[in-house]
């Protein structure tokens, strides 16, 4: 059998365990925390194509999963990654207020259960 027919081979879960088994939890975290963080600005329309992947309704959950692991994980990440992290979540929740044609309350908006209220 040649290489161009040969099977693809299926990914060996044994290994993929060991390599995340060997990344420490706040690495763990802080990519979660920017994987949501660049997921919402894609969502408040942020990115280059802005228009084109603006959804104010998937930017809220995003923002609001954002400010949640944020407060879970507050006291087991340092102040070294906390805080870049929570001025990105406060400049989403800012971008988020900025682009809703009708502004939650103050203390009502993405997250702010969790950060308290963001004024813009």
């Amino acid at each position: 059998m040649s290489d161009a027919t040969t099977p693809h081979e299926s990914p060996d879960f044994d290994d993929m365990t060991r390599d995340i088994a060997e990344v420490p939890a706040v690495e763990v975290i802080v990519t979660v925390a920017v994987n949501l963080m660049s997921a919402a600005a894609v969502k408040l329309g942020l990115t280059e194509d802005g228009a084109e992947h603006k959804d104010l309704d998937e930017a809220r959950k995003l923002v609001h999963a954002l400010a949640g692991l944020m407060d879970a994980s507050a006291t087991e990440i340092s102040s070294f990654h906390a805080a870049p992290l929570r001025d990105g979540l406060k400049s989403l929740q800012l971008a988020f207020r900025e682009a809703s044609l009708v502004p939650d309350e103050p203390g009502q908006g993405p997250g702010e259960k969790y950060t308290g209220p963001v004024y813009g």
